[in-house]
Formats: C-alpha cells, structure tokens, sequence
C-alpha cells in the first residue's frame, strides 16, 4: 500500500489542514495581504453548496433575499453603545476616496446591523408589515489580531446573516429555534456533527439578549462555532428609530432576532471532520467531481469505453469526469483521493470487456466490483451510504470527546488530557469562568446545550458556590 501523502491529523493538524488546504487546491495564501486568501474553484463549490443549502432553507422558512452596502456610515455605529464596543477595534475604515479626505468616515462591515436597521425604519410602519424577514449572503471584514489560518479564522469571511423583526417576544423566541433548526438541516447535508450551545450572558454578541451557537469539535480537540443567533430584543430597533402602528392605533417598537452561519467556517468544518491522511474526504453534494473515471492504460478502446460511461453519468445527473491525462493510473488515484471525490472507477481491459466494473469509495478505501447495468442504482446507494458512514463517524468522534468533570482536581486533570468538552457543574459567574481558563491554560465556558436538558449538582464544581446549570468548557479557536 502506498504511503499516505499526508500526516496524521490527529497528530499534526495544523500542518495537516495547511497541506490539504495546498494540495487539494482549496485556498491559496500567497495574495499578500495578511488574513486574506483567494477561494479557488474546488473550494468554491463547496462554498456555493452551503450557501444553496442555507439559502433554500432560509427561504422555506419565510425569508427574503436582500443586499446591503459593504460601507457604513461611521454615526450608524455609534448608535448602540454595546455594540461599537465589541467591534470598535476590529473595523476597517474608508477616510479617503479619489485622494481626498471623505467628508464622513466610513466603515466597512464587520456585521451589518448597524446598516440594516436605519433602513428597517423606513420600511416597517405597520403591523402588517411584520414579521419582516430579511438575510444576506455576502462576505464581512474584521480586523483579526489572533493568528489567522484559512476559513477558520481571517480578516475576510464568508456568511449568511439574517435579521429579523416581530411584534411580539415571543415570536422572536420562536425564530432562535427555528435558526438553529436550519443549521442542523444544513448541517446535516453534509455530514457535520455539532452541540448546540446557549452562551453566558457575558459571553454574547455585543447587544444581544441571548446567544445560542453550534460548537463543531475538530481534530485537534479544540472547538469551531460555526453559526450563532441573537435574540436582540428592542436593543437595535429602539435606539435606530424602528416601529410600527399597532392594529389598536398605538405605537410600538418591535422585537428583533439576527442569525449568522459562518459559511467559510463550515466549510473548514467539510474539509477537516472528514479528511482523512490520503486528503479530502466528501459526501457527493460537496463534491466537484462526484464521479472519476479513469482508464488504467492509455489505449483508444478503453477510453472509448470510459467516454461513454461519462456520457451515460452525466445524463443521469452526476458530476462526472474521465481523466484523459498521461499520468500513470497510480498518479491518477493519488491525485482524486487527495479531491476528496467520492467514487472512482477504474476501466482496464476486463471491464471494457465483460462489462463489470471496479468502482472504489473514497470514504473506505474499498474496490467493489459493479455490473455496468447495476452501477446507477448503486451509485445512488453510495451517495446515502457514503453520507450515512461519514455522519456515524464524525459524531462518533465528537460524543468520544465529551468528558463530565467531578471536582475541582478531576476537572484539572481532564484540563491537561487530550482536550475536547469537559461538562461540568457551573454558578454562571464571569469571575469563576475567568479563573478557571487562567487556571486551564485557555477552557472556556461555552455555555449550556439547549437540545437537551442535563441535571447539576447542587454546587459549582469549580468554586464550590451555587451550581445554576451544567455547562460545557472547550479551548476554542
């Protein structure tokens, strides 16, 4: 068996993700500008593939498309005093255009409420133009000072975010759990196991009432959120103006939610829960090329054989491919594997002949023999069974990575182990969680799961005062 091209990444997966990243031709790092990278062709498709599944579920559930301006003008942001305070270090400025000095300074998105919300007092005056939901997909821009990698963590980065306005609380409540309802759908398309997290109050986006998020635990046992909600309250409408006429006649400002799935994020998340040493691993909606055929010697009757099993794929609607190259067959395998592309089949001498083919999944490793006449409904099987296997796995290892801390010594020992979640009984104060990241080298407390309902102990299991709920620590990127 030929070495694996790649390292352990479990072992290594910085130099692992930097390598796929390079190989697998997903994103390249040479633009020159820190935090930036270009998006090349086979990381774009699986970048459009969230955004259909994002936006078609969006769109079920009652949203509306929309596309604001990248620029702010720099007064909008300074309307909520939480807000500019959680991004004021992160923004980029415009201050001049055509080499002169703007009259007003502006700046370039870091999120967009304080765009969207001047505008939603314009448009919403009514009852009747409530509920009003809106979402963009577009990119935004933050001034990142940690070490920045690729689709984990940049200056420049790729999402869905949607705002959205009710009459009434309790419609706002509804929406937080009809988002996190759309990420498990997407989610699931492509395979990715998550908790869904309710932060602390001292850890939720700037302004917001409350923050609930999905936690995706990766190879190195750290943990990626992927998408957050917000229940925001009254706390962007009021001071932006934003109300409505009550059937009654009466004025009232409204309540408001914002959702944001990181797109890049999950796409980190496609490419580093399922890779394995030998490259990409995908489920065929993240695949470019879904089906490689390759002729394992260059002979005319072979690939005359090969074209018209691509024409016959392609007709059935799979993204298909007959690699025509002078590269060795062995080259050929190695260079698909590390594409992630999820079946492979070989055409040599016997299959041209007796019509049966050698079909090889990428999720296994695993050559199988196929009857020409049998291969579309077998291709059909693989695409549930490669996606089934990739699902069984990935949450196999996020479950395997979820400890529950005892005491204050074992929540310690656990701290210096392998890492992942340790769940443990927490008192909700922003003192102790500080001191138990201090004393951890970097746990943090990243709230409590909302999908189910766990049982606490009476006592904080770190400080011992009164234990609230049982929440879950994770060193987190």
């Amino acid at each position: 068996m030929a070495k694996a091209p790649l390292p352990d990444k479990f072992k290594q997966f910085g130099e692992w993700y930097d390598l796929v990243s390079e190989k697998a031709e997903l994103a390249d790092v040479r633009y020159g500008v820190k935090g930036f990278v270009v998006f090349r062709p086979n990381l774009m498709h699986v970048i459009r593939e969230i955004y259909e599944a994002l936006e078609r579920h969006l769109i079920a559930s009652g949203h509306r498309a929309m596309l604001f301006p990248l620029l702010i003008p720099y007064k909008n942001l300074l309307v909520e005093k939480e807000h500019v305070k959680g991004f004021e270090n992160q923004v980029f400025s415009v201050e001049k255009a055509g080499g002169e000095e703007l009259e007003e300074r502006l700046f370039i998105r870091p999120t967009s409420e304080t765009a969207i919300y001047p505008m939603y007092a314009l448009w919403i005056r009514s009852y009747r133009d409530l509920p009003f939901k809106g979402f963009q997909s577009c990119a935004v821009y933050r001034h990142e000072t940690k070490a920045t990698r690729p689709l984990f963590r940049g200056r420049e980065f790729l999402w869905v975010e949607s705002h959205n306005v009710f009459a009434k609380k309790e419609e706002a409540e509804a929406q937080l759990k009809e988002d996190m309802e759309i990420t498990r759908k997407t989610f699931e398309e492509f395979a990715l196991p998550f908790l869904p997290i309710e932060r602390e109050p001292f850890d939720r986006f700037p302004g917001a009432e409350r923050s609930l998020a999905y936690d995706v635990i990766l190879p190195d046992r750290q943990v990626l959120q992927s998408a957050t909600t917000h229940l925001l309250g009254k706390r962007f409408t009021a001071p932006f103006g934003v109300s409505f006429l009550s059937a009654d006649g009466q004025r009232v400002v409204p309540e408001s939610t914002c959702f944001g799935p990181g797109v890049s994020r999950i796409a980190a998340l496609v490419v580093s829960v399922h890779g394995d040493e030998y490259g990409l691993v995908l489920p065929f909606k993240a695949a470019i090329v879904q089906v490689v055929i390759i002729p394992i010697r260059n002979e005319p009757a072979l690939l005359e054989y090969a074209l018209s099993l691509e024409k016959k794929l392609a007709h059935a609607g799979y993204k298909v491919k007959v690699d025509e190259g002078s590269e060795t067959a062995g080259e050929k395998f190695y260079h698909w594997e590390m594409l992630g592309t999820p079946v492979r089949i070989e055409i040599g001498p016997r299959e041209a002949e007796s019509k049966v083919l050698t079909v090889t999944r990428r999720d296994q490793r695993k050559r199988e023999s196929v009857p020409e006449d049998a291969l579309l409904n077998r291709l059909a099987s693989l695409d549930q069974e490669i996606l089934g296997e990739l699902s069984k796995k990935a949450w196999g290892w996020l479950e395997s990575n979820i400890q529950e801390a005892s005491s204050k010594d074992d929540l310690l020992a656990k701290a210096k182990g392998a890492g992942g979640f340790i769940k443990f009984t927490f008192c909700g104060r922003e003192e102790c969680a500080r001191d138990i990241k201090a004393q951890t080298g970097g746990y943090e407390v990243r709230g409590r799961r909302v999908d189910i309902d766990e049982k606490h102990a009476a006592s904080c299991t770190w400080c011992g005062e009164k234990g609230v709920e049982l929440a879950y620590l994770a060193k987190a990127y």
